[in-house]
Formats: C-alpha cells, structure tokens, sequence
C-alpha cells in the first residue's frame, strides 16, 4: 500500500485547548506498507500508552483485511476468486470503492491488480487490462465473487479508510484533538492542522489547514513499477496530473478521489465532485 504523498504537517502548530495546556504525545510505526504516526493531544501518560496499544492493535487488524502483504481477506479473495461471508468492515470497504469507481464513472477501479502485476513484471498488458472491470464483481453479505482471473489492490483507499477507522477509535476513547496519519490523513479537532502541499521535486503547491478533515494526496511518479506510473488507468489512459490533493470529511472518499483525480480531466473531476458535496480539490498540478 505504500503511495508516497508529498504532505507537511505542522503537529507543533496546534493551539491548546480550552482550560488545560495542549500536552501532544507522538506514536510512530509501520503497517500497510508505510510509516505510521498519530499525535495526541491532551492524554495522560496511561492514556497515552492504553490508546497506542489500541491503535497497535487496530492496524494488525486492517492489514488482515486489506493487506496485499499478508494472509489477508484480499490475499484471500484474490487466491481463491471468492469469498465467503465476509466481514462487515471488508463488505463496506468494497463498497465504498464501488461508489467512487460509479462516481469516477470508473476511473477508480480496483480490479486494475492484475495490470499493475503485468507492469511490474513486464508482460503484455493487453491479457490483463481484458480483465479489469469493477462492474464483474458480485457483492453481497454472503458471497464477494471475482470474474475468473480477476484481482484486487485497494492501496487506493485503504490506508485512507485506515485514518478513518483510527479517527472513529480515538473518538470513542473521548480524545476530540489529534492526527492520524496511517500513509493518508485524519484530523480530529477544531483548533486545526497546518499541512502544506508540495509536488514531486519539492515545491510547495498549496497551504491548507485541516479542522475535522481529512487529507489524502497522489503522485502518479512518485513511485515508478519498471519507470511507470504506479498510478494505472484501467482503459489504459495515462495521467493528466503530477500532484492531486483532496480533501474531505472522510479519508477513504479522498484517498479513492485522490487516486482516480489523477486519470481525469477538470470537467470529470469536477462532475464527480459533484457526488460527493463535501469534499474539495486542494491541488491538481
């Protein structure tokens, strides 16, 4: 799942709360294939470590959902074609990837796995790309069935939907300020997270200040397979941008837009925009 983003956050900006000094406590680690890191704003040392532990714990969890890595739910899936009963998590997770795949009008498209594995391992592309289409995919409580020789990569929204369910942990726990960040971002908070927006060499594009939001951006070379993009468009069309960053109350929403933005010229971005009011394009370079 690793996508390298070009993103800076300021945690050491974030103004103290109301009625108590704004003491920020740092966890770093590594999972879904990238380094890991929340900070956490007003917590006891005990806090601190029980919530760490959670997160910790959280993560394992995910990966054994989504990991491409691992055994997984997907690993197992893509294996065997099928899966039965599905979890509820990994059953929404699919099914919010087919909302965006309808919004993008099927720009994002997980089943493009089976191309990024003939990219990678320089084969024709032409037998694998006969193999992508989201609209073959069966979803249902008891059964997710692939058409045969399809498979799935979700490193376009999972660690996005990652952010977001360590958010939902982190508000359960009673904690309203923080940072997440699981390879996209989640602020929790209204004091706000700083972030600046830099594009592949560096450059600054765009300054931003995350209240209650959540960031996620994409850079199609950011990580080459064989010297190609690792961002891959399923009808084979190239990308039309070097850096998008989107916005949005959920992570996973603007991790997925983000992915597919990158296929997509203004009208359609803005026309998929459309579906999804609360989220907004930061940057498209």
């Amino acid at each position: 799942m690793n996508r390298r983003r070009f993103l800076t956050l300021s945690a050491a900006a974030l103004a103290p709360l109301p009625g108590h000094a704004a003491t920020l406590t740092t966890w770093e680690g590594t999972g879904l294939g990238t380094a890991l890191t929340l900070h956490l704003v007003g917590a006891t040392p005990h806090q601190a470590r029980q919530t760490f532990a959670r997160v910790e714990a959280e993560v394992a969890r995910i990966e054994t959902l989504a990991s491409l890595h691992r055994d997984s739910a997907l690993t197992r899936l893509n294996r065997d074609g099928h899966l039965s009963w599905p979890s509820p998590d990994f059953l929404d997770l699919l099914t919010l990837a087919g909302q965006v795949h309808a919004a993008t009008e099927g720009a994002f498209d997980p089943t493009v796995q089976p191309l990024w594995l003939a990219l990678a391992e320089g084969t024709d592309p032409a037998k694998a790309r006969a193999l992508v289409g989201w609209n073959r995919l069966h979803l249902s409580p008891e059964e997710i069935h692939l058409a045969p020789g399809q498979a799935l990569t979700l490193n376009g929204i999972a660690q996005g939907w990652a952010a977001d369910r360590i958010a939902d942990l982190l508000r359960a726990q009673g904690f309203t300020e923080a940072l997440v960040d699981m390879g996209e971002i989640a602020a929790l908070g209204e004091s706000g997270w700083p972030a600046v927006i830099a594009g592949p060499n560096g450059t600054a594009l765009a300054q931003t200040r995350l209240t209650n939001r959540a960031l996620a951006t994409s850079s199609p070379r950011g990580t080459l397979v064989n010297g190609q993009p690792h961002i891959l468009g399923p009808q084979g069309q190239p990308p039309l941008w070097q850096t998008v960053s989107v916005s949005a109350p959920d992570a996973a929403i603007a991790d997925a837009l983000s992915t597919a933005f990158c296929l997509m010229d203004r009208a359609a971005i803005d026309k998929a925009l459309a579906r999804f009011p609360d989220a907004r394009l930061e940057v498209a370079a």
